[in-house]
């Protein structure tokens, strides 16, 4: 376990999170477990085996993080030498969060999910999104320039997900009720009071008012327990609560997360990822972001959409700027023309007109606030990096200027953030053309819609989607997938097609290779065009999304390590597609019937007359036993 500790020789050291990736890998490792140990979550939420990590950071209390919310952890440099000492003493449990007694603070699974759940959501603010001020934006540090003002419509639909995967776990568990400590219980019972009290008008929630008092009401009760946990620590109580009263705030948020979802999609058909907000008193003022395409990527793996819906989208975003042609693939928000230096700052002689002040100091060539060219064009002093340093300045002129400060100080702060609009700025991501920056395609996320889309269609098919949906959403992943680079030629790519790379900008080809992000989701997605799925603890052969074509049109040899590492060779036939699972080999057979064969090590041969090789054999597969020679399995694709 570790964490980031700022060092004042090292300007890139920060601390903070990337949070989306709190929520959905999470999720993604919880699905897994309950596919592979079916039951085994449902017993772990009431077994006290987990712990929490003491991560010496202090979030600051809510009032504080409206004042400056750029500005929101502050670093425990005590307890960080408490910790060490500890580590030395005990061993790596030293940096577990420990109780008054000396002991390591023991919880049950139910309250490490909910714990997760509130703290998201001590930062919702309906209609806009997560609040992102914990100095770090979601996975894309080109977006650094969000934090503070920036709200999160990506952790939005992941944390849809979270909570729907919470909802059906506590749902189908036998348990009545759970044991929560009494500092956690009264975070939800504070929170689930503060959900109804606003949910009784959901509109009201999207307005300005609504959206501030939302934020006030889920602030507040987050930064309550903080400071108690921060002050007192745990005491060691618990308390039985009903998992009807989780059912029912789990029911409450969803609706109120379903009512934001909708409330952000574009007039074109796409979603939001981002947007802004201004706190003006007990109201908020809410500004859109461009489009982005993680925001799209988001809402398809939140399980919102409905198949037409989550169809269309992509119907929409095809057609969209986020479509990059010479690449078939997508960029990561649309593409512009930055202006050039000599194209910026400039007053237009109208805003000049608007202001006695400035009209006055003109007059007089004071040069305290604008600078007026050789051209007669005028421009705010350049030593005004921020609206900030403007202040500043107005409240330093003479006294011959207060009466006119007094009067039209908010006026030019107006005009210049009219001008400048810095709270828009997100980062390199709107100034460089390289990295993740405009015009750039970021390989990792193109293969994050890829499998939301991969997700997307297995869903609709245990849905019941028509025949007509399924095809459509089959086309978007094969014309996903035709644009990674492994699909294209190394004139087109600009590098090994079977390299991974970071991204490619607008003019250059695939540029920083290296075992990205991306490598994972296309793995994970082949495993969805195989048709390789675990439920209930056992392996199931499912390929709706695998194409006929990829079957062998000729005799082939399939060559792989087995799992002792020895080498190994099968003949495959014409008609036939080989791959591993765990190291055992599987051979796919074009046929109209359904049946698994399982060659065992001793020579001898099992045959199961569906689809589903089942939790016995399965667990030999997954524990590599070398039980199981190969499987073969006759089976129709689906496309």
């Amino acid at each position: 376990m570790d964490w980031e500790v700022p060092d004042p020789s090292d300007p890139w050291s920060n601390i903070g999170y990337w949070g989306d990736h709190q929520v959905v890998y999470l999720l993604k490792f919880l699905e897994i477990s309950v596919h592979h140990h079916p039951g085994e979550l449902q017993q772990l939420l009431s077994r006290d085996v987990f712990s929490y990590a003491n991560v010496p950071y202090r979030i600051k209390p809510y009032r504080e993080l409206l004042e400056d919310p750029h500005n929101t952890i502050v670093f425990d440099h005590a307890l960080e030498e408490a910790i060490h000492g500890r580590v030395d003493a005990v061993g790596s449990d030293g940096k577990l969060l420990w109780d008054a007694k000396e002991q390591v603070v023991m919880v049950n699974l139910a309250e490490k999910l909910l714990v997760t759940l509130l703290s998201k959501w001590s930062n919702f603010i309906p209609g806009a999104g997560i609040w992102m001020n914990t100095q770090r934006p979601e996975w894309n540090d080109a977006n650094n320039a969000l934090v503070g003002y920036g709200v999160s419509m990506v952790t939005s639909s992941y944390l849809r997900a979270y909570l729907a995967f919470c909802r059906d776990l506590f749902a189908n568990s036998a348990h009545e009720s759970v044991s929560l400590s009494v500092e956690v219980a009264a975070f939800l019972s504070q929170m689930t009071m503060a959900l109804e009290i606003q949910m009784k008008d959901p509109d009201r929630m999207l307005s300005g008012k609504g959206m501030k008092a939302c934020m006030d009401a889920f602030g507040e009760a987050g930064s309550d327990y903080r400071q108690l946990i921060y002050h007192n620590g745990f005491s060691g109580k618990k308390i039985l609560v009903g998992v009807d009263q989780l059912l029912g705030f789990f029911d409450q948020a969803l609706q109120t997360l379903d009512h934001t979802l909708r409330s952000n999609r574009r007039s074109d058909g796409l979603y939001h990822a981002y947007n802004l907000i201004r706190v003006d008193g007990q109201k908020i003022h809410l500004r859109r972001l461009y489009e982005m395409l993680e925001g799209q990527v988001a809402i398809l793996s939140s399980g919102y959409l409905q198949v037409e819906e989550a169809v269309h989208l992509l119907d929409s975003l095809k057609e969209s700027q986020l479509f990059r042609q010479d690449q078939y693939s997508y960029i990561l928000y649309p593409d512009r023309q930055l202006p050039s230096f000599m194209e910026k700052n400039i007053l237009r002689e109208e805003e000049v007109m608007r202001s006695d002040l400035l009209k006055a100091m003109l007059l007089k060539s004071d040069r305290q606030i604008v600078v007026k060219d050789v051209k007669g064009v005028c421009h705010f002093h350049a030593d005004f990096r921020n609206a900030g340093l403007l202040k500043k300045a107005l409240d330093a002129l003479p006294e011959e200027y207060s009466t006119l400060v007094q009067k039209e100080g908010d006026l030019l702060l107006e005009i210049y953030e009219k001008l400048f609009d810095h709270q828009s700025f997100t980062g390199r991501s709107g100034t460089f053309y390289g990295y993740e920056g405009l015009g750039s395609i970021y390989w990792h996320m193109v293969s994050k819609l890829l499998l939301a889309v991969c997700e997307t269609y297995y869903r609709a098919e245990e849905g019941g989607a028509t025949s007509a949906m399924l095809g459509r959403l089959a086309a978007h992943y094969y014309e996903i997938r035709a644009g990674i680079g492994l699909n294209k030629d190394p004139g087109v790519y600009g590098a090994f097609p079977t390299d991974p790379y970071s991204h490619t900008p607008r003019s250059r080809g695939a540029q920083q290779p290296g075992m990205t992000g991306q490598v994972k989701e296309d793995i994970i997605a082949r495993w969805g065009e195989l048709g390789v799925m675990v439920r209930e603890g056992a392996i199931r052969f499912h390929p709706i999304l695998l194409r006929k074509e990829e079957f062998l049109s000729e005799a082939h040899e399939f060559v792989h390590l087995d799992v002792n590492g020895e080498k190994k060779t099968w003949p495959l036939e014409k008609g036939s597609l080989g791959f591993t699972y765990c190291q055992v080999p599987v051979v796919y057979h074009l046929s109209a019937r359904k049946e698994i064969v399982v060659h065992l090590r001793d020579g001898s041969i099992l045959k199961i007359s569906d689809l589903n090789l089942g939790p016995e054999y399965s667990e030999q597969v997954f524990n590599r036993s070398g039980d199981i020679e190969r499987l073969e399995v006759w089976l129709s694709p689906g496309l």
